[in-house]
């Protein structure tokens, strides 16, 4: 007679969702989107789909930007499943962050999806894209999408409404993309999007004594957008709306009698260099056409500056000194002299606050005087998002663009600018003999 084996009790304790996660949980939507705020729980109600979905059989492949970002989904998912895995019956690989039943397709991976390409070569029954907001939108459009065809899976996108604060970890080519999303899921009849939106005050389990004190330490519209979870397009209090950048927008342009790199450089670490191309018409108005803005090393901005000069056939640099003195010029002489480039570059300096500096720019653009060639992103949505005496941080593309459009001069008479001329103070550069003033004309 056979001896019988003893049951095994496994025990999985799912964390216990809120009202406003368990709607996103039970939603049977084939493509739900979750517009939430700060430490209200959207990650932690991710990790109860993904276990959900895990223990009915399927894939499911989740991914978010960084490997912090990964680290609350992966520590929620070891945490209810430690029992099983204990047990033997669920492996988990730490290096690759996978949770499965050994010799099936049945798995949890959670994945950095920085790059669009660290998806491909995978396939899912759910696919998980968290902090959507940072990611490029060809991580879904063309990664993503192919990658459910094998089951005709299901897709769920979160995310919380970018502040410009967060552009430098964002690879996001367009930064109202999430946002965009949001609207289109909202206008479905269909069925087949579900829209969620909920608050960080909607998490029972944080403080909100915490989340109003909060208050003070954030500026009003990061409040809205971080907190709240509001998606907002333009700032009140800001120099430029975006119906004021539109109704001026070109595809083309006359020929241009000067064209100038403005380049702002950051003042931290986290921020971008700001690098804008504008060109002054032969009708006398200014034409934006290029913003190369970028995050990246000293070395790496000169040489997107270079770069941009180049492309855009400028006829001058001009820098801002106000940060590291001649830093500005000296790292573009050093790419310059790297690459053997002559150029043209001009110091300027800040004598006068930013919001000072913009107005009478800001005044061209009210005028129909200022038309930007094609749309720019980024540069644009810093423009309707940075509000002078409250936001605290460097907008360094409007800097550039200020600056390149300041050197344009728009009120200057086009006749009396010599095409083949420059600024009285610029330097002509020479790779390999330093500088030389340029005598004024």
């Amino acid at each position: 007679m056979k001896k019988k084996m003893p049951e095994i009790k496994i025990e999985i304790i799912l964390p216990k969702p809120h009202a406003l996660q368990k709607e996103f949980i039970e939603s049977f939507a084939k493509r739900k989107i979750i517009r939430a705020g700060r430490r209200s729980g959207k990650t932690i109600g991710m990790a109860i789909i993904a276990i959900k979905a895990f223990l009915d059989g399927h894939r499911v492949l989740y991914a978010a930007p960084t490997e912090d970002q990964l680290a609350t989904f992966w520590f929620a998912i070891k945490n209810a499943l430690q029992n099983p895995i204990e047990a033997g019956i669920f492996k988990k690989n730490e290096v690759f962050h996978i949770i499965e039943v050994p010799n099936t397709k049945q798995r949890i991976r959670a994945k950095t999806a920085y790059n669009v390409d660290t998806l491909r070569g995978d396939y899912a029954d759910v696919l998980i894209l968290d902090e959507w907001q940072l990611m490029d939108e060809q991580m879904w459009e063309v990664v993503g999408a192919p990658l459910l065809l094998d089951n005709d899976g299901s897709a769920i996108f979160i995310y919380t409404p970018p502040s410009l604060r967060s552009r430098s970890m964002s690879k996001a080519r367009n930064p109202l993309h999430a946002a965009e999303m949001f609207k289109k899921a909202q206008q479905d009849k269909t069925g087949r999007w579900h829209a969620f939106n909920f608050t960080s005050f909607d998490n029972p389990y944080i403080s909100h004594d915490a989340l109003k004190e909060i208050t003070q330490d954030m500026t009003a519209i990061a409040y809205q957008q971080e907190i709240l979870a509001k998606d907002i397009e333009e700032a009140p209090g800001a120099l430029w709306t975006r119906e004021l950048i539109s109704k001026t927008r070109t595809t083309n342009h006359p020929d241009l009698v000067r064209i100038v790199v403005g380049v702002d450089p950051t003042g931290s670490r986290g921020n971008e260099c700001g690098i804008v191309v504008a060109g002054l018409g032969d009708d006398g108005e200014g034409y934006i056409l290029d913003d190369r803005s970028l995050l990246g090393s000293p070395g790496e901005w000169a040489d997107e500056v270079l770069i941009a000069y180049n492309h855009n056939n400028a006829d001058i640099i001009v820098g801002e000194t106000n940060y590291g003195g001649d830093m500005v010029e000296a790292t573009i002489r050093q790419a310059g002299n790297t690459q053997n480039q002559i150029y043209r570059y001009k110091n300027v300096h800040a004598t006068r606050g930013k919001a000072v500096r913009a107005e009478p720019i800001v005044a061209a653009y009210e005028h129909g005087k200022v038309h930007h060639v094609g749309e720019f992103p980024h540069l644009e949505n810093e423009m309707v998002m940075w509000i002078p005496g409250e936001s605290r941080y460097s907008p360094n593309r409007i800097d550039a663009l200020v600056w390149a459009m300041t050197e344009l001069d728009l009120k200057a008479d086009i006749a009396s600018v010599p095409v083949d001329m420059m600024s009285a103070h610029s330097k002509l550069r020479v790779p390999g003999f330093g500088s030389r003033d340029v005598p004024s004309f």
